[in-house]
């Protein structure tokens, strides 16, 4: 059974309709003097498949300079309005060098060989960029890993299409961008930066060439993979998943993040996780306001050192070998009125935190035998019988449907147990209309008839 026969409308839940024109255009190239039309020059076609893939090591148009102010800002949004058809998108961050996960470049470019740099900490509004590009389809390539940070920049898609996505909808084990160019277009890329810090000024030409190649290609394998989308029958679908990374309710910020520090497991008392809290809070503090991130300041061993220690004087503390280092050091002081605020806190059974926070999420899966063994063999039969079906559609199991829609329903079925209130449930909780169309019947049978557990 094709899984095109899943695209349909299912009580409210709607899949997206697909736009796959292709259309080309052309547009004006910015250099390091200023703007010029880019040199006239043809891409070759990708090699026999039984030869060496090719490798691409520059863009066809050359390696684009930054744009850093307003008038070429203004130049590139009458550039990119006047285009037509996809542009594609990607983001450079520094979270290993910088504060949070915003973008310190961004890469575009429509159907031409023009590629636009924008450097966003240099541009006071990337609104024009916005306007500009209204009603045009983005081509990204893992978009959940680029999405917040390009919303953090003022810039978001009306549509979209994910290659990333697509490729694992398509089946493929390996979807990185890679691994997708050599195996569909035969092309290999010359990449050398990933882990590199796109905060600095100004950026070198190795540099802006590897950026601008993450966007060189991706209206090349978008189109090839929108023909394999539709004669698998999923290009419905992948408009239906790529619509959902829009339109998804925005996620509030995690409750008690410090709690997601590394090592707070061997924390046992509430007082010295009174501490860990203090000083995570004030790591946090002093990471943002020196745009650094966190670990850089005071990193997660350490900070359970020092609570655990409960050092009173700054000799005691340089005493902990972890502290020795000279940034975390250089704040000794901050991070013993850290600990004394926490002890403050520890005093006030309304203000100390409890050892574990409250949730209503479903616990971790591996506690289900234990605590909840009928649940627990809903989710096991669930996940075999769901697996067959992924593995007919030729798709990983998480994208058939989310692991934690699943382990949600599992844990608290509808009452009663029937197809329709398994199919509101499933709806309720983020499935598409395709997803729920494939997956709500098995679910259905199986937490009604659960199997034994497996030993």
């Amino acid at each position: 059974m094709h899984v095109r026969r899943f695209a349909t409308r299912l009580r409210g839940c709607d899949p997206t309709e697909s736009n796959s024109k292709e259309v080309t255009i052309s547009s004006a190239h910015l250099t390091a003097d200023g703007f010029d039309d880019p040199p006239d020059k043809a891409r070759q076609e990708p090699q026999d498949r039984d030869n060496e893939p090719t490798l691409i090591e520059h863009p066809v148009g050359g390696i684009p300079p930054i744009v850093d102010t307003q008038a070429q800002l203004q130049h590139v949004a009458k550039k990119l309005r006047a285009g037509t058809g996809p542009v594609a998108v990607d983001t450079e961050r520094a979270s290993g060098y910088r504060y949070g996960q915003r973008a310190f470049l961004i890469q575009l470019k429509r159907q031409d060989e023009t590629i636009w740099l924008l450097d966003p900490e240099s541009l006071e509004s990337l609104e024009p960029i916005q306007q500009a590009l209204k009603g045009v389809e983005w081509i990204l390539h893992a978009a959940i890993q680029d999405l917040p940070s390009l919303r953090q920049a003022g810039l978001w898609p009306d549509r979209l299409f994910d290659t990333e996505l697509a490729g694992r909808l398509l089946g493929y084990h390996k979807v990185s961008l890679s691994a997708l160019l050599e195996h569909k277009l035969n092309i290999t890329l010359a990449k050398e930066h990933s882990a590199a810090d796109w905060s600095v000024r100004p950026l070198p030409e190795d540099m802006r060439n590897y950026a601008a190649l993450d966007v060189e290609l991706l209206h090349e394998l978008r189109q090839v993979i929108i023909h394999e989308l539709e004669a698998a029958h999923k290009l419905e679908i992948a408009y239906e998943e790529f619509n959902s990374l829009l339109t998804r309710p925005h996620k509030p910020p995690r409750k008690d993040p410090w709690r997601r520090t590394s090592g707070i497991h061997e924390i046992t008392d509430r007082r010295t996780l009174a501490i860990v809290k203090s000083l995570w809070t004030t790591r946090e503090r002093l990471a943002r306001s020196r745009d650094l991130p966190p670990g850089k300041v005071l990193n997660d061993r350490s900070l359970v050192a020092v609570a655990k220690a409960k050092p009173r004087t700054v000799p005691q503390l340089m005493k902990i070998p972890r502290m020795r280092r000279k940034a975390a050091s250089r704040d000794a002081r901050r991070w013993l009125q850290a600990i004394q605020d926490g002890i403050k806190i520890a005093q006030d059974p309304d203000k100390v935190p409890p050892m574990r926070a409250s949730s209503q999420s479903p616990p971790a899966v591996k506690a289900w035998r234990d605590k909840e063994p009928l649940a627990a063999r809903r989710l096991q039969t669930c996940r075999n019988r769901l697996s067959r079906v992924a593995a007919e559609q030729k798709m990983p199991l998480e994208n058939l449907l989310l692991p934690e829609t699943l382990r949600e329903i599992c844990w608290r079925p509808p009452e009663p147990i029937t197809p329709e209130s398994v199919e509101r449930r499933l709806c309720d909780l983020g499935a598409r209309a395709w997803q729920i169309q494939a997956t709500s019947a098995v679910i259905t049978v199986a937490i009604l008839d659960p199997d034994p557990l497996e030993k």
